[in-house]
C-alpha cells in the first residue's frame, strides 16, 4: 500500500484532531459578574438618568428640529425605540446576575453570622455552667466572714473555760 503523503485534517475518513479546533473563549466568571455588579449600580444612579435624558432629548431634538437631510430616524422615533430596547434587554440580565451575586454574597455572611452566633451561644453556656460550678463549690469553702464567727465562737469558748478556771482556783 502506498503511503497516505495529504494531511490528516485533509482527510475525510479520519477524525479532526482534539487539539485541531478553535478554542471557545473562556469567560471568568467572577470579573463578569463584578462587571456587571458595577453595571447595575451605574443603572441605578442619577447620573444615569442624567445621560439618558441627554441622549433622548438630543435625539428627539435632532428628528425634530434639524432639517429633514440630516434626520436619520425618518420613522417617527422607531430606531430610538428599538435602541432603548436594547438597552434594556441588555441591562436586565446583568441586573440579574447583579443580585444574583449580592444573593450569593447575602447567604455567605448569613453562614458565617450564624456559624458566630453558635459559637457565642455555645461559649456563654460553657461560662454560665462555669460560674454556676463556681457558685457551688464556694457553697463547700468557708468564707471569710464564716471564718470570723467561727473564731469569734471559739474565743468566746476560750474566755468562758478561762473564766471557769480562776473561779475553780479562787475556790480552792
Amino acid at each position: 500500500m502506498a503511503p497516505d503523503w495529504r494531511e490528516p485534517r485533509d482527510r475525510l475518513d479520519l477524525p479532526r484532531q482534539p487539539g485541531r479546533l478553535p478554542k471557545r473563549p473562556q469567560w471568568d466568571a467572577e470579573t463578569f459578574a463584578a462587571f456587571a455588579e458595577r453595571f447595575a449600580r451605574f443603572l441605578g444612579t442619577w447620573k444615569f438618568i442624567g445621560y439618558m435624558t441627554v441622549f433622548v432629548l438630543t435625539w428627539f431634538l435632532w428628528n425634530t428640529v434639524l432639517p429633514s437631510d440630516w434626520r436619520f430616524d425618518d420613522y417617527p422615533f422607531i430606531f430610538l425605540t428599538l435602541m432603548l430596547s436594547l438597552q434594556a434587554s441588555y441591562a436586565a440580565p446583568l441586573i440579574l446576575l447583579a443580585q444574583n451575586r449580592q444573593a450569593d454574597r447575602d447567604r455567605v455572611t448569613y453562614e458565617q453570622d450564624r456559624t458566630r452566633t453558635e459559637r457565642n451561644i455555645a461559649d456563654t453556656e460553657y461560662l454560665t455552667r462555669e460560674i454556676a460550678a463556681m457558685r457551688n463549690s464556694l457553697g463547700e469553702v468557708a468564707t471569710r466572714d464564716f471564718l470570723r464567727s467561727e473564731l469569734g465562737r471559739m474565743l468566746d469558748e476560750l474566755d468562758e473555760r478561762e473564766r471557769r478556771a480562776r473561779a475553780e482556783r479562787a475556790t480552792e
